[in-house]
């Protein structure tokens, strides 16, 4: 036995009272071009809450097994998460935090948020961080946000090597105010610096670059920086802050801002969240920055104290005065990415992307020996994920492969259907990959 949905006497009743005539009348605030034509969708009649759960809780048996050996990335990634971690982020009061509005009664949570943006300027090689953002995507369109702030300007470069999905977050976000975005086109699999230049002119704010790149390869950010034409055009460098530890930073090769995804610090995949942005810049833009900026100083008596120092969204400062309306600090996750860098420290870090590396290189060596997987670009420039080409469709190979116990990626907006995006965290074993290749060497469609 179930509850029964609203029947249409219901729903007649409950606009009675409400003294309207339909469901269409009770949306007349919602402006006609940003309603959708739900019939389109073929959506079923309404369910009751016990209905639904049981629908979605059917589904969810459909999922893969957790059990599968994970090769996936295009962003997100496997990597091991220490059980401390998960254990001093538990403790209540980290956990039950709010934003530490009240300093005085707010210094641990303000501490561990400036101690994260400390590690992140290490990392990046910038002056300046905030704590924080949403995730990588947003981090990068808020990048780009600030840099049409700077300079007044009204298009925006993309290099076609980034990720797509910040690429449509970036859209997303300048879909309604002038704002143009353009692409630069890649060579060999990256940023193709005689586009970019053509592509510079007087009305562009910025241009964002990747590193490594969607297809795991590293760019040349030097060489963006100094054929950027026009001194007042920010270079925006996106990278995975693992990655970093072992390459020179944005920071030392004259980049301006540093944006990234921060979920592979500490953070486990979840099903796509919680993540976390992260954002730097030089000081000279602090200012500018979205989100909010912890400082540390001295109270009368000399002693050490922490403080929200720049609160620059719109529910602390006049609206015109707001440089986003970003309006979470995600401060338990940037809580499990300190405690993560911390533990790790500076010999910690590059000898996990060291792993990543070979681990990678590895694979990518023994994948191309097989008869029908190549590497697309002759590019060797990756640190832990790579893209196939193959003579299989990529769709079903994934499909067949889950039920092999491996999970597998694809290239967004793969229209061949042959392209396969394979990741290797210093989670996967030598007996992990040589099992992937033993399954692809058979495979058969």
């Amino acid at each position: 036995m179930s509850y029964s949905p609203l029947t249409d006497s219901d729903i007649k009743s409950m606009l009675k009272k409400l003294d309207l005539s339909s469901i269409e009348e009770l949306f007349d605030i919602v402006p006609d071009k940003f309603k959708i034509d739900y019939k389109k969708f073929n959506i079923d009649k309404s369910l009751s809450e016990q209905d639904v759960l049981n629908k979605l809780t059917a589904i969810g048996k459909q999922n893969i097994p957790s059990s599968n050996t994970s090769f996936l990335g295009g962003g997100a990634y496997d990597h091991y998460v220490p059980k401390i971690v998960d254990f001093l982020s538990s403790r209540s009061e980290f956990y039950t935090a709010y934003t530490p509005y009240q300093p005085e009664v707010s210094q641990g949570t303000l501490q561990y948020l400036y101690e994260f943006q400390t590690m992140i300027c290490e990392l990046s090689g910038m002056d300046i961080a905030n704590a924080s953002l949403y995730d990588g995507a947003s981090a990068v369109a808020e990048a780009c946000s600030m840099a049409v702030s700077v300079n007044n300007k009204s298009k925006i470069l993309l290099s076609n090597s980034l990720n797509p999905n910040y690429k449509d977050v970036i859209e997303t976000y300048f879909s309604c105010n002038g704002i143009d975005i353009d692409s630069i086109a890649t060579k060999d699999g990256v940023t193709d610096i005689s586009n970019m230049k053509d592509k510079i002119t007087d009305d562009v704010a910025c241009v964002v670059v990747q590193s490594p790149n969607y297809f795991g390869l590293i760019e040349d950010w030097k060489k963006i920086v100094q054929n950027k034409k026009n001194e007042d055009v920010l270079v925006i460098a996106v990278s995975d802050p693992m990655s970093l530890s072992i390459l020179k930073s944005p920071g030392e090769l004259g980049c301006d801002v540093y944006v990234g995804e921060g979920q592979s610090l500490g953070n486990y995949l979840i099903y796509g969240g919680p993540y976390i942005g992260l954002f730097s810049t030089l000081s000279k833009y602090a200012r500018k920055i979205p989100g909010r900026i912890i400082g540390r100083t001295e109270d009368v008596d000399g002693k050490e104290g922490f403080v929200m120092t720049l609160q620059t969204r719109e529910q602390h400062i006049r609206r015109e005065r707001a440089t986003s309306n970003i309006c979470t600090n995600q401060g338990l996750i940037a809580l499990r990415a300190t405690i993560y860098m911390s533990l790790l420290g500076k010999e910690g870090l590059p000898s996990i992307a060291h792993i990543c590396y070979e681990n990678a290189q590895y694979a990518a060596d023994q994948i191309i020996q097989l008869k029908s997987f190549d590497l697309l670009y002759n590019n060797r420039t990756f640190i832990k994920e790579f893209v196939l080409k193959t003579s299989h469709s990529v769709s079903q190979l994934i499909d067949d492969a889950a039920k092999e116990g491996f999970n597998l990626g694809t290239v967004i907006n793969d229209s061949d259907d042959s392209l396969l995006l394979i990741a290797c965290t210093e989670q996967r074993s030598k007996n992990d990959i040589d099992k992937l290749v033993k399954f692809l060497n058979s495979y058969k469609q």
